[in-house]
């Protein structure tokens, strides 16, 4: 019950980001056109697509919060993996539709400085976006939620966008203002990177894929444990926001069933205490001398 008590703690900062994206990009649009600013503009369609993103985290942690049926006897925990992929298409659209508006207007040429206010409003959008990002990251880390700690570092990459407008704004207003559709693009190209990042992580997960140094200091925690003789196997992947590790270990044969089963339990109790991993899975056999083959990883 802690897991899905975390998550559902995990949405109050997936709805915090969603109120935020939408004002923001209210804000931001309408005054973008109101000064003249490609830069502004371009950063409040940012703001829209992080809409998308935040409802789909949110999303995600609902579904995730399901319990095991028949079907999903692992629980329902990849819909986050799931909702980041969705996403990652959406905010690609976005980022390719924000490139060619602004390398149309680059091209065009007749270019003219924004109003200095768009300069202002951008930086004070920063301001609220890294508070944001503060807030969700603290949050993540205390409910180990790795979903709402990607929401996090999106909303920092946010608050850096509006200051990088806010410059491209700025040297406009100082006899550059060719910048101002400069800093749309490079807007532009800032989320196609956070939608490849997000796709990438997310298919990552999904095709099964783990961290080979992660895994490499799950094996020494489980090496280390008394009663263990040698890792035969051992696999890990992402379920979610969360990980399911399969361990293979060889103990002496001479141990009765008790006293094998009290290692593997505590193996069980150290991956849990040191790395917050509750879903392991431990397989004894006997440990034989003339076995020497090396641990299995995938």
């Amino acid at each position: 019950m802690e897991t899905y008590d975390s998550l559902k703690e995990g949405e109050r900062g997936a709805w915090i980001s969603i109120a935020a994206y939408i004002l923001l990009s209210i804000f931001k649009i309408s005054m973008g056109y109101m000064t003249g600013s490609e830069a502004l503009t371009a950063d409040g369609i940012n703001n829209t697509t992080d809409i998308i993103v935040s409802v789909a985290v949110l999303a995600g942690l609902r579904i995730s919060r399901k319990p095991p049926d028949e079907d999903h006897r692992y629980g329902h925990m990849r819909a986050e993996t799931i909702a980041s992929l969705v996403a990652s298409f959406i905010m690609a659209l976005a980022g390719l539709q924000v490139i060619i508006q602004a390398g149309r207007s680059f091209l065009e040429g007749g270019h003219t400085a924004p109003d200095l206010l768009a300069a202002w409003i951008a930086l004070g959008c920063a301001v609220v976006m890294w508070g944001v990002y503060t807030y969700n990251r603290k949050l993540a880390k205390r409910i180990n939620n790795q979903s709402l700690m990607a929401a996090a570092y999106d909303n920092r990459s946010d608050a850096l966008v509006s200051v990088g407008a806010a410059a491209g704004i700025i040297g406009a207003r100082f006899g550059f203002p060719v910048l101002d559709a400069v800093a749309a693009l490079a807007v532009g190209v800032v989320i196609l990177k956070t939608a490849w990042d997000v796709f990438s992580d997310a298919s990552h997960a999904l095709t099964d894929g783990f961290d080979d140094q992660k895994l490499e200091v799950f094996q020494q925690t489980v090496e280390s444990t008394p009663g263990v003789k040698r890792i035969k196997d051992i696999r890990a992947r992402v379920h979610g926001s969360h990980v399911l590790l399969d361990v293979v270990v060889e103990v002496s044969a001479e141990l009765s069933v008790g006293e094998s089963h009290d290692i593997s339990d505590e193996i069980e109790r150290r991956m849990a205490d040191e790395h917050h991993i509750s879903n392991v899975h431990v397989h004894i056999e006997p440990y034989s001398e003339s076995e020497r083959e090396r641990p299995q990883q995938v």
